[in-house]
């Protein structure tokens, strides 16, 4: 088959070889495939010939000419359906634009900066503006870029092969920012694909799939103050509180559309701010096409959802919390990917991002593509795509999804549906050594950006550096004390003495890891109720009892994460579709959740005892936690700067009063009431010890001296020592 029966069919491997100027018998001969032309003409030399049964348009010059000819010549043509004319330089007339080196470094998988090369670049080349596209395809026929600028037609611009590297090169001139574009692919096998950009930076609304090209953004950054102090940022002995939210269904307008981020930045900061949280943890935002998936199912890894606005609102309302002091950390997503047709999957018509393996590459229960974590190019994609959301959308903090399901290679399978690792073993090694490595990257790149495991595992050193053996995140969700605690806030008080080690049972691991204690999303949805909905009891003992859950986690170490809607306890469970129940807002009882909420936060960071010593055993000290049968714990909690900075903590888990309920503490004048869950301004009872409670000179738990108080019903008590 000659040239030009595979141009015309589609098939031709390197264009360049054929198409633009070449030397031809003492002169040249220019060619150009115009698939849509009914004329073309060579801007300063005259009209092309069509070859005769193609479309395929040549024209032989002689050196004079060609010495007068611009390098990067202009054709001119007609349009066969409706006879405009239009004229553009020839993509064909360039040099391959990328380097060598970078396509060394992205096959290594090093290239760190991947998303600069790759996609679509909008760039001057020899003075001409235009777009320069890259993509990975390696092991296929040909792969061509389409969109509204050649009217979607595959044959028109075919791109240029780059050899080994698996890498495909072509740049357009005059293109623009807001011009659309997917790729072309014919495969290995002659099957013909139509994919968007895995590197595309921005997408279309869904249901469009098709990729836009963006250029570099010029956002003028107000948040320099911010990032210098979180370069510096000690984050293990410093207080973090996350407001988790979907900004899709935070809020809505009054016909179902969505908030953008700015109206998000206008509305959501200051409520974020008043609550007093450190963080706002994003649900995924990058582009997905089915609203369900809540984001998880992710098409276009480098593409903010265009639900929302464009990259730079997104840029403006990331720096809206920086500048009021609020960090911005993003749910990603390295565990699996959708089947859709139009995205990564079978990407050359054969496996590429995914592991070719279906006992590797499926998750049979989400139905999804596991990426080959083995694979240098993939890993690079990865780890490239969790920089890039640092370094241009200035992103605090990755909470990695489903960490648990990349760790084993038996994770929810059934016998003889996985295959061992090369010494036998159920670990996922390559997927180990990926988390390992992005990291490191990201914490050599970014001091005081944090990594957050989602990991439900008993997986050993999750939160520790790879140098030890661990995985190296800086902190891990602490799953397992979430379902203990609220599988026991779900049981009637009456039957809680019977579960109480559910309560305890965390001090057994708790100093292994650098934890997060998370009440999320996935809490309140697929039946599980509300939080308010959880609790037991009729509706003022369910108002008491969320109120001393959350006292609860607030005084226990680790790092907060509490889930929106959840702060002023709604009913229902959240529904991705709608907005939260704001009206709730205007009774007393959903009021006083809120005020709690803010007042925990407040005092979460003002008292260096409930985190400076989260993630050592050395700030934490029991009085009593072995009181059963009234279902009553008491601990310390120690700051770090000082062993007399403490605070005495108190939780009731019973409706029943403790009168005269005596515990040993350490030696003081008297100790004040910090918080009281029981108060009437959180809507409580208001039962409790008027302020000031006298220490006494009587032992008691082995404490030199000890106090006596009134406990109220189903509630928290923080105490102060009175210097």
């Amino acid at each position: 088959m000659n040239h030009l029966e595979r141009l015309q069919q589609g098939r031709h491997h390197d264009p360049f070889d054929y198409l633009g100027c070449h030397p031809l018998n003492q002169g040249w001969i220019i060619r150009a495939f115009m698939p849509s032309a009914e004329t073309v003409e060579l801007q300063g030399i005259g009209t092309m010939n069509r070859v005769e049964g193609s479309d395929l348009f040549v024209i032989r010059i002689d050196k004079e000419q060609h010495q007068k000819l611009p390098q990067h010549y202009e054709l001119r043509w007609q349009e066969k359906h409706d006879h405009s004319w239009h004229q553009a330089i020839s993509p064909y007339s360039f040099s391959p634009q990328l380097r060598d080196w970078d396509l060394h470094l992205f096959n290594e998988g090093k290239h760190h900066h991947a998303w600069r090369f790759l996609g679509a670049q909008l760039v001057d080349i020899d003075g001409i503006s235009g777009c320069l596209f890259a993509v990975w395809a390696p092991h296929v026929q040909r792969i061509s870029i389409v969109g509204d600028f050649n009217g979607w037609n595959g044959l028109r611009h075919p791109m240029r092969n780059r050899g080994h590297s698996g890498v495909w090169e072509l740049f357009i001139p005059g293109l623009h920012p807001g011009d659309s574009y997917k790729y072309e692919l014919l495969s290995h096998s002659g099957e013909l694909l139509i994919k968007t950009d895995p590197y595309a930076r921005r997408m279309a609304m869904r249901p469009d799939t098709i990729s836009v090209i963006t250029g570099a953004s010029d956002y003028d950054w107000q948040d320099q103050n911010w990032i210098g102090r979180r370069s510096q940022w000690d984050w293990q002995q410093q207080p973090i509180s996350i407001y988790e939210i979907h900004p899709g269904s935070w809020r809505l307008h009054e016909d179902g559309s969505f908030y953008t981020w700015k109206e998000l930045a206008a509305e959501l900061v200051p409520y974020v701010k008043e609550l007093g949280y450190t963080h706002i943890e994003l649900l995924p935002i990058m582009e997905h096409p089915l609203d369900e998936s809540w984001g998880y199912q992710v098409s276009g890894y480098f593409a903010p959802t265009a639900r929302f606005g464009e990259p730079d609102d997104l840029r403006y309302f990331i720096d809206a919390c920086h500048q009021q002091d609020i960090g911005v950390l993003l749910d990603w997503v390295p565990a699996h990917f959708p089947r859709d047709e139009f995205a990564l999957a079978r990407f050359t018509g054969e496996a590429l991002y995914e592991h070719a393996d279906p006992r590797k590459g499926e998750h049979r229960d989400w139905g999804t593509l596991i990426f080959d974590f083995g694979r240098n190019e993939v890993r690079n994609f990865l780890i490239a795509n969790a920089l890039y959301w640092i370094e241009e959308f200035h992103i605090d903090g990755l909470r990695v999804d489903a960490v648990a399901s990349m760790l084993y290679l038996d994770y929810s399978r059934e016998d003889g549906d996985w295959t061992p690792n090369e010494f036998g073993g159920r670990e996922h090694l390559e997927a180990i050594s990926f988390l390992r490595e992005m990291n490191e990257v990201v914490h050599g790149a970014f001091p005081g950006v944090i990594t957050i495991a989602e990991e439900s595992t008993a997986w050993p050193m999750v939160s520790r550096p790879p140098y030890m053996g661990g995985l190296g995140f800086s902190m891990k969700w602490n799953m397992g004390w979430m379902h203990d605690t609220l599988s026991y806030m779900e049981t009637d008080p009456i039957y809680r003495k019977y579960h109480h080690d559910k309560l305890t049972f965390s001090q057994l691991y708790l100093w292994s890891e650098n934890f997060v204690l998370p009440f999320s999303h996935d809490e309140v949805v697929h039946l599980k109720r509300s939080m308010l909905d959880k609790m037991p009891g009729d509706v003022w003992q369910r108002f008491a009892n969320l109120r001393l859950l959350y006292a609860y986690q607030y005084a226990h170490p680790g790092k907060k994460l509490l889930f929106m809607g959840s702060e002023f306890g709604q009913w229902t469970e959240w529904n991705a579709k709608s907005a939260l129940d704001w009206p709730l807002m205007e009774f007393p009882d959903h009021q006083g959740i809120h005020k709690l909420i803010s007042d925990l936060n407040k005092m979460y960071q003002n008292e260096a005892a409930l985190f400076q010593t989260d993630f050592s055993s050395e700030g934490f000290q029991w009085i009593d936690c072995h009181d059963n049968e009234q279902s009553v714990l008491s601990f310390i909690r120690r700051s770090k700067d000082s062993p007399d900075d403490l605070l005495i903590c108190l939780f009731n888990f019973t409706p029943v009063p403790r009168l005269g309920y005596r515990i040993g503490v350490p030696g003081a004048d008297s100790y004040q009431e910090c918080l009281n869950s029981d108060s009437n301004w959180y809507g409580g009872s208001n039962t409790g010890n008027a302020g000031n409670i006298a220490v006494q000179k009587t032992p008691w738990m082995g404490f030199d001296h000890s106090i006596e108080l009134t406990l109220p019903p189903l509630a928290a008590l923080i105490l102060k020592p009175n210097t």
